[in-house]
């Protein structure tokens, strides 16, 4: 479709060259290479255009340049394109009528090439309202990781153009995401949600915005909203979001939005999401949330490990003897005895020394 497009430009800026006060040799060689190319035949194209010769810095040697590289183009090879197309724009010769063309056409094909500096370059002064200029810039500066840049030109073509498609709306939620500006994120993706209410995907998406904006009130509430609606979330698809905030290092909203789940019934509760919410709690120095929950699972499945965490979450809040009771049941429950003698003996110091302050400071 694009090698077509470049046949049409030609044929549209042949009635310009035409006008243009140029060598006659020069003009015939440039229809005739035109009329070639235009019937796929490259071979005769390439052979009239190497027939003409023209005077070094004139109007003729640039548009051989130009004729040169559309046909480079035309057989894919993108390389040689760019070098007689940049030659062509640089030399200045080109009538400003085609000027304009010519550069975004060599910014179409440098963006292919993946030379973003130079598509930047190239349109700088473009008319930025027109929605492929700037689908090409925001494309140069994400490949240019200068999502800073991007986002400005996507936000203002989509506040002119309320109707825009919805990749440029998913193009600021990804963007606004990357630059950890969640907020910003998810009211683009709450205009994604507008468009399509029954896709569960745009619902998750902005739970797990949300999520990540340490709003996991908000969160939990979307996730209900749609569960409301007749909508069904995979439990992978809610686990996720909880292992999303851990690695976002937001221990406590993971642990709040996996415990309202779990209260809403969204999701089901077993053995292993008990300990997860424990260990989230742990991570977020709720020591007393993260040890009842051990507690419980100690007393249900009787694990030495459980018990274990019970008796260090306990002694970390210098709760002693709670600990050392803790203790004595990961010692029942098989733990290795090392580690429990080097936990007691530490937690029988402490509980020592504390009774030795009450009763100094009782005398």
């Amino acid at each position: 479709m694009l090698r077509l497009l470049l046949v049409l430009t030609l044929t549209l800026a042949a009635s310009v060259q035409a006008a243009q006060a140029i060598d006659p040799a020069v003009f015939m060689a440039l229809e005739r290479a035109q009329t070639a190319q235009s019937k796929g035949d490259y071979a005769a194209a390439r052979k009239a255009l190497d027939g003409a010769s023209a005077k070094p810095g004139s109007n003729e040697e640039a548009l051989l340049w130009r004729s040169r590289g559309y046909l480079a183009w035309a057989e894919g090879n993108n390389r040689q394109a760019l070098e007689w197309l940049d030659k062509a724009v640089a030399s200045g010769k080109l009538d400003e009528q085609l000027l304009a063309g010519e550069r975004l056409n060599l910014a179409r094909l440098n963006l292919v090439e993946g030379r973003y500096a130079k598509v930047v370059s190239l349109l700088g002064s473009a008319n930025q309202a027109d929605e492929e200029i700037l689908q090409m810039l925001v494309q140069a500066y994400q490949g240019l990781g200068q999502h800073a840049k991007a986002l400005p030109l996507a936000e203002r073509y989509v506040q002119a153009n309320p109707k825009a498609g919805d990749t440029w709306l998913q193009f600021l939620v990804a963007g606004n995401a990357e630059l950890k500006r969640y907020q910003a994120a998810e009211r683009w993706q709450q205009k994604l949600l507008l468009r399509h209410p029954d896709q569960v995907k745009a619902w998750r998406q902005l739970a797990g915005l949300q999520q990540l904006a340490g709003a996991e009130d908000r969160a939990l509430a979307t996730l209900r909203a749609a569960h409301t609606k007749g909508l069904r979330f995979t439990e992978a698809e809610l686990d996720n979001l909880v292992a999303l905030a851990s690695a976002a290092g937001q221990p406590w909203q993971g642990a709040k939005l996996l415990e309202g789940m779990l209260a809403s019934r969204l999701l089901p509760s077993n053995a292993q999401r008990q300990e997860r919410m424990g260990m989230l709690w742990w991570q977020a120095r709720e020591r007393t949330e993260a040890a009842k929950i051990y507690r419980q699972l100690a007393t249900q499945t009787g694990s030495a490990k459980f018990w274990m965490n019970v008796a260090q979450l306990e002694l970390e809040q210098a709760r002693w003897q709670a600990g050392l009771d803790a203790l004595k049941q990961a010692e029942r429950a098989g733990a290795e005895r090392r580690r429990v003698r080097e936990w007691r003996e530490w937690a029988e110091g402490e509980l020592s020394f504390e009774r030795e302050k009450q009763i100094a400071s009782a005398h």
